[in-house]
């Protein structure tokens, strides 16, 4: 099997469990929170995450190995023609969301799993799940400086905030009331986020590969995430906060 064919089986692989993860997000995020629909939900996507973003890792990797081979389309392309920058762009930045991806949807499920123990969060699995994060955001910096693609080095900087905050929570003794369930919006709208960027950017370039170079494209996802992020922690605190309220008056 050539080096092309199987990184065609990988993408077929991914868009069979991405596809119906895309559409499957916005169903937990419009169900009832803690209904049997959200739950469920819930659940498979974060199961169609944690395959897809196992298959795109897969795929960064072999475009390390053979950038050419896995993308012959791009050969003598203006931009992406050169080796080391599809090795950059769809290479190591691909395999820094996909460790992104992972990260999140694990830690969104364990924050519910952890709720009423949560020392739980400092097993060593969960930790190295931090710390091989930090490694890619890094890597995703350093290669993003050698081949002057600074969104590359401005992508990272949400690995190092997912990083820092995820252990903000976990490492602290006693966390606030309800910020297990704070911490799991964030993280499963992230997933998202991280998800929907990547099919827009890297699934732009077959058609339009300059559009995954577009701050636009990229910014999207992000603005969208991050408004669902503080709106449902917003509506997830309202009755602690109308509670202490109340013992205030």
């Amino acid at each position: 099997m050539s080096m092309h064919h199987a990184f065609e089986l990988l993408i077929a692989a991914h868009i069979i469990t991405g596809a119906p993860g895309l559409a499957g997000f916005w169903v937990p995020i419009a169900a009832r929170k803690g209904s049997r629909l959200h739950r469920l939900s819930g659940q498979v996507f974060v199961g169609l995450m944690l395959a897809t973003a196992s298959f795109a890792a897969m795929m960064a990797t072999l475009t390390l190995l053979e950038p050419l081979a896995t993308h012959p389309k791009l050969a003598g392309h203006e931009i992406f023609g050169h080796p080391e920058i599809i090795r950059g762009i769809f290479g190591w930045m691909m395999l820094f969301l996909a460790i992104l991806t992972i990260n999140l949807a694990w830690y969104g499920r364990a924050c519910i799993l952890n709720r009423t123990d949560h020392a739980r969060h400092r097993s060593p699995l969960n930790i190295s799940l931090q710390v091989v994060l930090t490694a890619a955001a890094l890597n995703c910096a350093v290669q993003g400086i050698l081949i002057g693609q600074w969104m590359m080095v401005g992508m990272s900087i949400i690995g190092f905030a997912t990083v820092g905050t995820n252990l903000w929570f976990m490492l602290r003794s006693r966390p606030q009331p309800l910020e297990w369930l704070t911490e799991h919006i964030k993280a499963l709208v992230g997933t998202g986020i991280s998800v929907y960027t990547a099919f827009l950017a890297f699934g732009a370039v077959r058609c339009v590969p300059e559009l995954a170079l577009s701050p636009l494209l990229w910014s999207i996802p992000l603005i969208v995430g991050v408004s669902l992020i503080l709106y449902h922690q917003r509506a997830a605190t309202a009755p602690l906060r109308r509670a202490r309220t109340k013992a205030a008056a």
